[in-house]
């Protein structure tokens, strides 16, 4: 564990609109330290899910099972689900609502080596939701439901995007009218984001 395993972000930002809290998460830098090996990542692309609300979320209609529970606790928590042999991670939101982000992207910082060698490959490291938890160490046995800014996992002032995309989520194309929401928010200009294509920005589109 180094000294500087801190948090300097006041998280009170995620308690109440969670559309505003994902954009604000973006260049935030997501660091773990998982056997004492730091990784770490800038965020790239999030997806906000609106709780009872929003037939993409795992609480629509206020839904609760042992898969999504973890769903049902406060602001500043981790949500981890698995989804095809993948783990995703949410950032919970709000005050008493089941609402959450999903970290879909982050660029690549710490620990990089490492985390080829978690991913057993040189490229596309953390472009998507289960490719960034595998590049960070993070799983829902282990991490699911735990708090955010621990001895494992913390968010740390990092980057910020020149300018932010608001796009439809992705992988959602069976929940009728919450296909066409623009919940998702990526950094434009960023590589390191899912189905990027195209050329990427100055400095990776950060000031």
């Amino acid at each position: 564990m180094t000294d500087s395993f801190h948090s300097d972000v006041d998280m009170e930002f995620m308690k109440h609109d969670t559309l505003e809290a994902a954009k604000k998460l973006l260049g935030l830098e997501i660091i773990t330290n998982i056997d004492g090996c730091l990784t770490s990542g800038f965020i790239t692309e999030v997806e906000a899910y609106l709780g009872i609300e929003d037939k993409a979320a795992h609480t629509f209609g206020g839904k609760k099972n042992k898969k999504n529970e973890m769903m049902y606790k406060p602001y500043g928590h981790i949500y981890v689900y698995s989804m095809h042999g993948h783990n995703c991670m949410n950032f919970l939101t709000t005050d008493g609502e089941p609402e959450g982000i999903l970290i879909r992207g982050i660029e690549p910082n710490m620990g990089i080596d490492l985390m080829k060698e978690r991913r057993g490959r040189d490229v596309n490291l953390t472009d998507g939701p289960g490719k960034l938890t595998k590049s960070l160490g993070i799983t829902r046995n282990k991490h699911n439901g735990m708090e955010l800014n621990n001895e494992i996992l913390v968010v740390k002032h990092g980057k910020k995007p020149v300018n932010i995309l608001a796009t439809p989520r992705i992988g959602i194309d069976n929940k009728e009218e919450a296909v066409d929401y623009l919940y998702r928010f990526i950094v434009d200009g960023n590589p390191h984001v899912s189905r990027f294509k195209g050329q990427a920005g100055p400095d990776n589109g950060w000031q």
